[in-house]
């Protein structure tokens, strides 16, 4: 399947900014399902420094510097990429490892995947582990539980007693809360999911991309009417990195397009930086169309 995705980010400046940095993650990165194609990044004003590379987490930056006065920002990100298929039917049935052998395994790694992976089993600045949270989860991993099976019915389980309404929650809005209110967006279910995960030592990760929608039967789709999307992955010895979409109760596969990983939100913001002399209110619009090509 191909895609092409076009994302464009405006800031508009109560006052004008004289000079600002960036970075962004809003490039999609290869990944063992996902190939880039192609890729373009116009930016406006014109920066007069930019430079592309690669994060800690491997995921795809870009940097840029624009040193003349100006009221708005736009950053227009168009790419193009492929994506094949995995057997999920396959991962499920063939999988046995457990939820126990897992948690044992990580206390003594063998492997440099297992050792890299306990580095997500650890506090980051938006997810901490909490009794409160270990509790809402243990239950559903116990230690004789398939681990594919225990994290599809976390999600059934996060999809069913927590309902999406972007007006609960901002991004700091703690896990806690989240738990208490059983509302929020895909990023809080993600959240909530990676935290429930440490708290009962599974090392879960952060993953922020696009997901296809497709508009009612008869009706056109509307353009810029896609937004960003985040779910999460576990650790499977066997397998690597497995994705979870609490949010659509799914496990990824064709239809999700990864832009980046990390320990959270945090790692992985779509732009970051800072401006000097102006700027004072700022007003934020995005827009994304995620379009099948093939």
């Amino acid at each position: 399947m191909r895609y092409r995705v076009r994302h464009i980010t405006t800031y508009t400046y109560g006052a004008p900014v004289s000079l600002c940095y960036n970075m962004a993650h809003l490039l999609p990165r290869d990944t063992h399902n996902q190939r880039c194609l192609n890729q373009r990044v116009q930016i406006n004003p014109p920066p007069v420094y930019r430079n592309e590379g690669e994060d800690y987490f491997g995921n795809q930056t870009f940097y840029f510097s624009i040193q003349e006065a100006h009221k708005k920002l736009v950053i227009d990100v168009l790419s193009d990429f492929e994506i094949f298929p995995i057997d999920l039917t396959m991962w499920q049935q063939n999988n046995t490892t457990t939820c126990g052998q897992l948690r044992a395994n990580l206390k003594m790694p063998m492997t440099p995947q297992m050792r890299m992976a306990k580095e997500f089993l650890m506090d980051s600045s938006q997810i901490r582990r909490s009794e409160e949270l270990k509790a809402y989860a243990q239950s559903t991993f116990s230690d004789d539980k398939p681990l594919i099976k225990a994290a599809l019915e976390f999600t059934h389980k996060i999809f069913t007693e927590f309902k999406f309404d972007p007006s609960t929650t901002t991004v700091a809005t703690p896990l806690e809360q989240v738990l208490k209110q059983r509302s929020g967006v895909c990023q809080d279910f993600a959240h909530l999911a990676i935290g429930c995960l440490r708290s009962v030592g599974i090392p879960a990760r952060y993953i922020s991309g696009y997901l296809e929608t497709l508009p009612p039967p008869g009706q056109e789709k509307l353009v810029g009417a896609d937004a960003s999307h985040a779910w999460f992955s576990i650790f499977v010895p066997e397998l690597g990195w497995v994705e979870f979409d609490p949010t659509n109760d799914v496990m990824p596969n064709d239809q999700h397009i990864v832009t980046a990983w990390g320990r959270d939100y945090a790692d992985v913001t779509p732009l970051q930086g800072v401006i000097f002399e102006g700027g004072g209110s700022q007003q934020l619009a995005v827009s994304v169309d995620v379009k099948r090509l093939l």
